[in-house]
């Protein structure tokens, strides 16, 4: 239910005839909104977590995010978040929603870890958030949603791998200035998408701190791909929830001491996949395949595009490439993932970019497709792969020469990759979602000596398959909300009661209500009422009770099933008069749309004994829909 109110007192006054006179004032229209959530108080602490590593990272679908971060103790901690326009100067309001936290007990590096999941976010919103507890809460941050349905980017980074370069400062720095290019250039992408290798050794918390530092991995939900230095001890699982994860000891390289799992996620038109490359050996790689395999079965349908994420790269243009458990991969995945109708595989771990031909079932699926085309048209069970760069600049691995994966056309380059660059230069890579075309792009954070920072290393635009029929297409909107409110006709006037006459034993005034318009084009043609409330009459220090006040509504102009509501006496003789909430006029559900113009007839009935003076009070119209 939807609720306006306006109360808001005129200037004017009326004059009193031996004892009083009395004014109703009605005034400008306001609005107010409420996060639609209960509030849960946080438990105090007497000793409170310090917290720290907090990062944004996504949830199960478009309208949730999931806050992590590190504490120093295990006391009750939430995460309080308010839509930002609802805060002021800098303080949340008493409508802002808790989520409680899971905090759990670190296995490396000691302390805690905690997260809360956020739900029922709204489209098109900012919100403000803060993690901790009463007196303790960490510094405000904030995100925006943007529409849940139809196209949208995210970006791709490859292997920050921070203290690779053994330089952690330096590393550091050159992962946030990507991070800063990128969204300074795209401000309304919708993910941050990781090809694995968040830091150089899994276990060093000093490295994770360095990663965890720009303040854009709390305004864009970052989406955490596991690679090899993430793997080696349980601080990538600490540090990042993630959704619809199965940890399943085949997914794991050491289910003990390792992290590890896959998991899924939908957002808008795409069905994320991100798997957990360590683990290979053993029958792992099956268990990926049948694991991606339920996940297309279950929820294929529900997405236009399906883009799987992991980090070692198996089409790749460096020395990696050549790895034994590379072929191992390059052997159990391709098939599958062509019959399953993957459209976009993400991957890590060379350290340089590169983009393949359609390959179906490990092979070109196109013999016809031209290196480094910028338009490829998918037939069935065509799949591009992409290795992205350093994000950071922290390590890059030369391009190596082919040797037997050549490629007869172009035998300086292998025969499954279109693209290959590298320029010891940082990049990322943007993939724009649209309604038939997967867009993608490896884009510069830093200058070369090919380009200026921002420019384009490559792109191609990915055309999807619909099969042997003619798909047709159409958009639908949502429903048009259409709109219901009121105004005051005319120049909202004093209503002026005037003097009022003595009669035998009591006073009398009348008058009438500035008419109203409501206004009803909602396709719900759902139900509505409008209600109005007086305060008590005031002049100074001298006051009477507003149930003196009585009225007989009347809609002036029929429309929107409009309905008088009933006549109430002045509270003289009983009862409360309008110092209630009473109905003006109403209509039911399934009424026509439109609108209709209502009014009021006003008595004032009061004892002779109130003092004299020039009395006003606020008449509250408030309209329920």
């Amino acid at each position: 239910m939807n609720s306006m109110k306006s109360k808001n007192p005129a200037p004017a006054r009326g004059t009193l005839r031996r004892r009083v006179a009395s004014g109703v004032t009605i005034a400008a229209l306001s609005v107010s909104a409420v996060l639609g959530a209960g509030a849960l108080d946080a438990a105090h602490a007497e000793d409170p977590a310090a917290i720290t590593g907090i990062v944004l990272s996504v949830g199960g679908s478009e309208n949730q995010r999931v806050v992590s971060w590190y504490a120093s103790a295990n006391t009750a901690q939430s995460v309080q978040v308010a839509p930002t326009s609802a805060l002021v100067n800098g303080e949340f309001p008493t409508t802002a929603t808790t989520y409680s936290a899971t905090v759990a007990a670190n296995t490396v590096s000691g302390g805690y870890n905690g997260h809360a999941t956020l739900s029922g976010l709204q489209e098109h919103t900012a919100y403000s958030y803060r993690v901790g507890a009463e007196g303790a809460w960490s510094p405000t941050y904030s995100f925006k949603t943007q529409d849940f349905e139809g196209d949208f980017d995210f970006l791709f980074f490859g292997d920050p791998q921070i203290g690779a370069s053994g330089n952690v400062a330096n590393d550091t720095a050159g992962w946030a200035a990507t991070l800063d290019v990128a969204t300074a250039a795209h401000p309304d992408v919708e993910l941050f998408v990781s090809g694995g290798d968040q830091v150089e050794t899994a276990g060093t918390e000093s490295q994770w701190n360095a990663f965890l530092s720009p303040d854009k991995l709390r305004q864009y939900p970052w989406v955490p791909t596991i690679g090899n230095h993430d793997v080696g001890s349980k601080a990538y699982e600490q540090h990042f929830w993630t959704p619809n994860t199965d940890r399943s000891a085949a997914l794991y390289t050491n289910p003990s001491t390792a992290s590890g799992g896959d998991y899924w996620f939908i957002y808008k038109d795409v069905l994320f996949i991100d798997i957990n490359s360590n683990a290979y050996n053993n029958g792992a790689d099956a268990a990926h395949v049948n694991y991606i395999t339920s996940v297309v079965n279950a929820h294929g349908a529900e997405a236009k595009y399906t883009v799987l994420v992991y980090h070692h790269a198996i089409y790749s243009p460096a020395s990696h490439a050549q790895d034994a458990d590379a072929k191992i991969r390059r052997q159990d995945f391709p098939t599958a993932f062509s019959n399953l109708g993957v459209d976009l595989v993400l991957q890590g771990h060379d350290h340089a970019y590169s983009r393949s031909y359609l390959l179906k079932n490990g092979e070109k699926a196109n013999a016809d497709e031209a290196a480094g085309a910028n338009e490829v048209f998918q037939g069935p069970g065509g799949v591009v792969y992409v290795t992205g760069n350093s994000a950071s600049g922290s390590k890059y691995y030369g391009i190596t020469a082919p040797g037997s994966y050549a490629d007869p056309a172009h035998p300086s380059q292998r025969w499954y990759n279109s693209v290959e660059n590298q320029e010891n230069r940082r990049s990322y890579v943007k993939v724009s979602v649209g309604r038939d075309a997967l867009t993608v792009e490896d884009i510069r954070s830093e200058a070369s000596a090919n380009g200026a920072v921002g420019s384009t290393i490559d792109k191609v635009v990915i055309k999807p398959n619909h099969g042997d029929g003619q798909e047709v297409a159409v958009d639908v909107p949502q429903a048009g909300p259409g709109e219901f409110g009121w105004k005051i006709d005319g120049r909202n006037k004093l209503v002026d009661l005037g003097e009022a006459e003595e009669q035998t034993g009591f006073f009398l005034a009348d008058g009438a209500i500035n008419p109203l318009t409501v206004t009803d084009t909602r396709p719900s043609a759902s139900p509505w009422a409008i209600s109005g409330q007086i305060s008590d009459f005031a002049d100074g220090t001298k006051s009477f009770a507003a149930k003196y006040l009585g009225w007989q509504p009347h809609v002036l102009a029929e429309g929107v099933g409009a309905t008088a509501g009933a006549p109430i006496e002045s509270g003289y003789t009983a009862g409360n008069g309008l110092a209630d909430s009473r109905t003006l006029s109403s209509a039911t559900t399934g009424h026509p749309l439109g609108s209709a113009d209502l009014g009021a007839d006003l008595t004032l009935k009061l004892p002779t004994s109130v003092p004299k003076g020039s009395y006003r009070a606020t008449l509250t119209i408030t309209a329920v829909s």
